[in-house]
Parts: C-alpha cells; sequence; structure tokens
C-alpha cells in the first residue's frame, strides 16, 4: 500500500497553476485588445465635453444678443433669430442634460479603463518570479476583478495602510490567496441575504505591523459552524453543492501562505460572520 494523498495535492495545484497561467495570459490579451478602443473613446469623448461647453457659451451669448437686439433696433427682424417657445424650452433642455450625459459617459470609459487595468496587473505571466508587490493595489485590483461576486449582496468597506505595505513574494499566489478568500466571502453572504431586502459588508483591511503585513477580508455572512472549522483546509473539502465549489480555495490558501513563510488565521461568528487574515512577511525572499 502506498499514500498518494500528498501526490494528488501536488497534481491538484499543478493543474489550478496552469489553469491559471492559461487565464491570465487570456486575460491580458484581452486587456491589451479593450485598451486602444477605449483610449479613442475617452478621447473622443473629452473633445466632445470640450466643444459642447464652447458651443453652449456661444449659444447663450447668441441668444441674449439677439433679445437685446430684438428690443432697440428692428424688432421684426431681430424676431426671426429668437427662437420659438418650443424650440427655447428644447434648447434649454439640451443645453441642461448633454453635459451630464458626456459626464456619465466619461465615467462607464474610466470604470472600464479601471477593470482593464486591473486585469492587466492581475494576469502578470509570470507565475514562478519573485517581486516586490505593492500590497494596496493588488487588493485593489482583485477586488475590481472580483465585483460581480460581491456587488449584489454586499457593500465594500475598505481601508488601505497609509504607508502602502510592500511584499517580496510571487504576485500570481498573491492574488490568488486573496482573490479566494474574497470569492468565498462574497459566497457566504449570497448564500446568506439571497432572496431578503438586505445587504451585507464587504471590509477588506490592509496594515503593516512589525515584520508582517496583514490583508484582512470580512464578511457578514452565516459564519463557519464549529464542527466544521478544523477541516476547511483540507484539500477537496467544501460545503457548497456540487458544481459550485472543488474545495481547493482555502487549501491553495494555505498552500501559498506557507510557501512565504506567512500564516492564515480567521475568526467565526455563527449567523453574524468571518474574518481571514492573511500575514505575510515584508521583504523577505520565499524559502522553497
Amino acid at each position: 500500500m502506498e499514500d498518494v494523498t500528498q501526490h494528488k495535492i501536488l497534481e491538484g495545484q499543478l493543474l489550478q497553476a496552469q489553469k491559471l497561467e492559461s487565464i491570465g495570459q487570456l486575460a491580458s490579451g484581452i486587456a491589451h485588445e479593450i485598451n486602444t478602443p477605449i483610449q479613442y473613446v475617452s478621447g473622443n469623448l473629452s473633445f466632445l465635453k470640450d466643444a459642447f461647453a464652447h458651443i453652449r457659451d456661444v449659444l447663450t451669448r447668441y441668444n441674449e444678443a439677439a433679445r437685446l437686439l430684438s428690443q432697440t433696433v428692428a424688432p421684426e427682424l431681430c424676431q426671426e433669430l429668437l427662437p420659438s417657445p418650443g424650440e427655447l424650452e428644447e434648447l434649454t433642455a439640451l443645453l441642461a442634460e448633454v453635459p451630464g450625459s458626456i459626464d456619465d459617459s466619461l465615467d462607464g470609459v474610466d470604470r472600464v479603463a479601471n477593470i482593464v487595468g486591473a486585469m492587466k496587473r492581475f494576469s502578470h505571466p509570470d507565475l514562478t518570479a519573485k517581486h516586490l508587490v505593492d500590497v494596496n493595489k493588488a487588493v485593489e485590483s482583485i477586488l475590481t476583478i472580483t465585483r460581480n461576486e460581491w456587488k449584489y449582496n454586499a457593500d465594500l468597506k475598505l481601508d488601505l495602510a497609509p504607508s502602502k505595505p510592500m511584499i517580496f513574494c510571487v504576485p500570481g499566489d498573491f492574488n490568488q490567496a486573496v482573490l479566494n478568500v474574497v470569492v468565498n466571502a462574497a459566497h457566504a453572504m449570497s448564500e446568506k441575504y439571497r432572496g431578503q431586502n438586505q445587504r451585507g459588508v464587504l471590509s477588506v483591511r490592509t496594515a503593516t505591523e512589525g515584520h508582517n503585513v496583514a490583508v484582512s477580508v470580512s464578511d457578514t455572512g452565516g459564519g463557519i459552524p464549529e464542527d466544521i472549522r478544523t477541516r476547511i483546509f483540507d484539500p477537496f473539502f467544501t460545503t457548497k453543492e456540487v458544481g459550485k465549489g472543488t474545495g481547493q480555495g482555502l487549501a491553495i490558501v494555505h498552500s501559498v501562505l506557507a510557501r512565504h513563510n506567512g500564516t492564515v488565521e480567521f475568526e467565526s461568528v455563527p449567523g453574524q460572520g468571518t474574518t481571514f487574515t492573511l500575514w505575510f512577511p515584508t521583504g523577505e525572499e520565499i524559502v522553497q
């Protein structure tokens, strides 16, 4: 008899890494392709905003001049220059609404650009090399990427360390660990608040304490039952229904923190929520 459990775990992690690398390369390519037309649209909208502001100023001065002339010189001729009451009402509405529409469009373009930027940062093609990573920027990118997971059931409360903590790590590993915890938090609140007229709170915090950087992710979901807390980091253990989870998420988190000489802790209150805290050493190389 031979125990192949560890071998199977390593196989699963290797397969997961290969999938992530393929997805990362695809996402990076898509982000690059989207970025160019978005820049065109953003540039044109900015031009239209400035151009419309000039047109509005000219129209305002023109209408005021025509009104004054109609009261003094050749009123019957100037009357033809003035808009009818219906035209004036429509023009006033356009002058009021068009700038807002352009601003909304620019805001939408900025959001797309932010998502594209987050995809490019998240899909780092080198999953094995160690780099200095800005924890705050990485967390912001992860929250942008995962927004579709939590935006329907929770509001975000973000508290980033003003010291802008840096860690020396494998970016892909860091991204995957934090992403897994955020997605788990989102799913916990989705299950609790589904069908209710109520929303949860996703709290994400970064902090530097001594020679360590902490990334904390809190949710207001249903919490973790006492009887399964010793098993949540076990590979392939999941409480989700078939097809919704593989049981690899927290196992990967634990594995990533172990490779980085870090630790993962959690606190949970049934019915109230859970907090996971990932501790990474500051400026230390990974011990393979």
